[in-house]
């Protein structure tokens, strides 16, 4: 009997001595996820966040005081550090390089804006002044540019013609209504009312600028992207070589407006090319032969070159010497430019009847200057290591055009070319606008007069000769498809649009084509099912490396786009194809199979009865045998997973209908058996997680919710080894 009881005490222990070394093993397996405690944010309303920030716009002190003025007038900030010794020579280089260039420049364009050559020289003045004191940028140069021109004077021409002018510059009787309240006494004739229609454009759009930069909306800029915009400027060109050839064939027509107005103006040129003035086309000719190398040499040998050929300069000097002399007006109607006064007008009020006309053409002019200068502001500050204020450039643009639009000036923006030159001739400051508006200002006092037998068909050739920047963007198409073929498309499509059917149609289709885009983007999400890199918590796609480890019993899922609306429904798709398994099918096959079970033994059971009481079956299969068969089939005999793991770093945000759409998969796949986690949620996702519900569900967060991808494998395999492993069911 004691050796029995001794065997008893032996057993016992080495049986303790198992479960005691058993307990030490689970210890030791046992997984300690990261905790990460969250800051407690104290709760605000809306009426003290907004009490707050009024209070810190609205404080009133000598340092605020200060600070707003030398932050609105940044010439006050760089003037009284300027450094002469080392900066005034290339400013002043740079300023009156630029200007040489932009004299020509300002007159020709003028004629592509519909107006008098002299306002084209007006607002080159004046926008120089003004940017000089406003601009945070300290290169770029602000004056006419080509594409706005283009939008200025299609309005122009359809004001125009609404009022009843001709294109030959008279006025129909049924005009008269048209001109507005103007100069009174004064009859108003089509430079006039031109001009008039103009200043009112570019004080709406001035108008659209301040008012962006007041209410701090300068990130609009980020919508235009860098193909759209270059896409659209290169439409526009295509426009605008169209609306200029007419003055190198001296073919006396008008602007076509509307839709289709390129290939419309295209089918005019050549019903009226047997109307072709030959000293036009002659000089044409002659001046594209001496000014496009010249401009190719500039460009090759910019870097050698300490400031380019004023080629644009010698051009206009020596054709309006040969018209003046050889008489191109009288002999062989040549068109010209025309007298060119000296001096300024008075300031003149805008014509505020146009408003209803121009006030929707005026915001997209607004938001086309804004972007190119903010767009060429921090591409040269960054070049030269300073920043800029974009709601600041949106100011000094603003009123570059607000201002001028008094002195019957039309709408500015930045230059990219002009800002080129500056910028390698040896610019450091705004003081080299200040230069060129000094050389401007002796051209309108003095030398303008001398231009008034320069050929238009002159002025066409600069327009198309500086358009080559632009038109050299089909040459680089291949290689845009083959870095980015979505960035590729947009140009495309907004360029098509801006040339075959309208200018301003081209930047609106351009917009909505570029957010369809990013819509399609996230439709199109790429969706991956996980494996461990070795020993490592790294995590990524199976079908992209090799050597990756699937854990067995989990399935580790990413998908690479927020989780919102539009894409919930793909984003379960998505999930459903990795696991391969799509828990609402999977239990609608488990209730039709219960239910023909079900039927099947009542059967079985009536059967039994029926023979008890002596009655013949009726014998044969169930009709639903078969279905019953296809449906055992179709379900797996066992799944090969116990947990899903949800990668959501990848996951920017969620709306109610991807929180609903994750809480629809937690409640589906917990049906089944299927535990599912959530990884690397970042704070937002989590916030929307708690507010709508889904953390709710479960009876601690930390059970739902890791850190990282590896505190979920390893938390579940823990508890699964504590648990005694994780059941999978049969049914799955």
């Amino acid at each position: 009997m004691a050796e029995v009881e001794k065997m008893a005490r032996e057993e016992n222990g080495q049986a303790g001595d198992q479960v005691t070394s058993l307990s030490r093993a689970v210890e030791r397996k046992r997984y300690t996820p990261v905790l990460l405690e969250e800051q407690e944010k104290e709760p605000e309303d809306l009426r003290s966040v907004l009490t707050r920030k009024l209070k810190k716009k609205c404080l009133c002190s000598p340092s605020r005081a200060k600070e707003l003025v030398l932050g609105f007038f940044p010439i006050l900030s760089w003037l009284p550090q300027y450094r002469p010794k080392e900066w005034l020579l290339g400013d002043v280089m740079s300023g009156l390089i630029v200007a040489i260039l932009l004299v020509p420049q300002s007159i020709a364009y003028s004629l592509l804006a519909g107006q008098e050559p002299v306002y084209g020289l007006y607002t080159s003045f004046f926008s120089c002044i003004i940017y000089a004191v406003l601009a945070s940028s300290r290169h770029v140069s602000v004056g006419i540019f080509g594409v706005l021109c283009l939008l200025v004077g299609q309005v122009v021409d359809r004001e125009l013609q609404a009022a009843g002018y001709t294109s030959e510059g008279g006025r129909n009787q049924t005009g008269m209504t048209g001109a507005g309240n103007l100069t009174a006494g004064m009859t108003c004739d089509q430079s006039c009312y031109a001009i008039s229609v103009a200043t009112m454009l570019t004080f709406m759009a001035g108008l659209y600028q301040v008012l962006m930069g007041i209410f701090q909306v300068g990130f609009v800029s980020v919508y235009l992207s860098d193909s759209l915009l270059s896409g659209f400027a290169t439409g526009a060109s295509l426009t605008i070589l169209t609306s200029q050839v007419r003055h190198l064939l001296g073919l006396k027509l008008p602007r076509v407006q509307g839709l289709g107005s390129l290939v419309k103006t295209w089918v005019s040129l050549f019903q009226n090319l047997k109307d072709t003035n030959l000293c036009d086309l002659v000089t044409s000719l002659l001046c594209l032969l001496v000014l496009v190398p010249t401009k190719e040499l500039n460009d090759r040998y910019k870097a050698k070159l300490k400031a380019p050929i004023p080629t644009e300069l010698l051009v206009v000097i020596v054709a309006t010497l040969a018209s003046h002399y050889g008489r191109f007006e009288e002999r062989f109607h040549s068109g010209v430019a025309g007298t060119i006064p000296t001096g300024f007008q008075p300031p003149q009020m805008p014509d505020w009847s146009l408003i209803p006309n121009v006030a929707l053409d005026a915001f997209s002019i607004a938001i086309i200057g804004f972007a190119i200068t903010v767009s060429l502001s921090e591409m040269f500050a960054k070049k030269h290591g300073y920043t800029v204020d974009a709601n600041q450039e949106m100011y000094a643009i603003g009123f570059c055009n607000i201002l001028p639009s008094f002195f019957r000036c039309f709408t500015t923006s930045a230059a990219l070319t002009k800002t080129l030159v500056k910028d390698s001739t040896g610019c450091h400051t705004q003081l080299s606008s200040l230069v060129t508006a000094l050389v401007l200002l002796l051209v309108l006092l003095v030398i303008a007069p001398l231009f008034y037998s320069l050929q238009k068909c002159v002025l066409g050739v600069i327009i198309i000769v500086n358009l080559r920047g632009a038109l050299r963007k089909f040459g680089e198409i291949p290689q845009m498809w083959r870095v980015n073929r979505v960035d590729a498309a947009i140009w495309l499509v907004t360029m098509a649009t801006s040339a075959l059917a309208n200018t301003e149609l081209g930047l609106l289709v351009g917009v909505a084509f570029s957010a369809f885009c990013v819509l399609a983007r996230t439709q199109r999400a790429r969706a991956a099912k996980l494996g461990r890199a070795g020993e490592t918590g790294l995590y990524e796609d199976l079908s992209a490396y090799r050597g990756l480890q699937a854990h067995v019993g989990f399935i580790v899922f990413r998908f690479e786009a927020p989780v919102y609306y539009a894409n919930q429904s793909l984003f379960k798709k998505a999930l459903y194809r990795c696991a391969e398994l799509d828990p609402v099918q999977e239990a609608a096959l488990r209730r039709k199979e219960q239910q023909q079970q079900n039927k099947k033994k009542k059967e079985e059971k009536d059967k039994e009865k029926e023979e008890e009481a002596g009655l013949e079956g009726r014998g044969g299969a169930s009709p639903d045998s078969g279905v019953a068969t296809v449906a055992q089939l179709i379900v797996p005999e066992k799944r090969s997973f116990h947990t899903l793991v949800i990668d959501c770093g990848p996951v920017l945000f969620l709306d109610t209908a991807g929180v609903n759409a994750l809480k629809e998969v937690y409640r589906d796949y917990k049906e089944l058996g299927v535990r599912v986690l959530l990884a690397q949620c970042n704070p937002s996702v989590l916030d929307s997680l708690r507010r709508g519900g889904y953390l709710q569900q479960g009876s601690d967060e930390a059970q739902l919710v890791f850190c990282t991808i590896s505190d979920a494998v390893g938390s579940t395999q823990s508890y699964c080894t504590e648990n005694g492993g994780c059941e999978i069911d049969s049914h799955c």
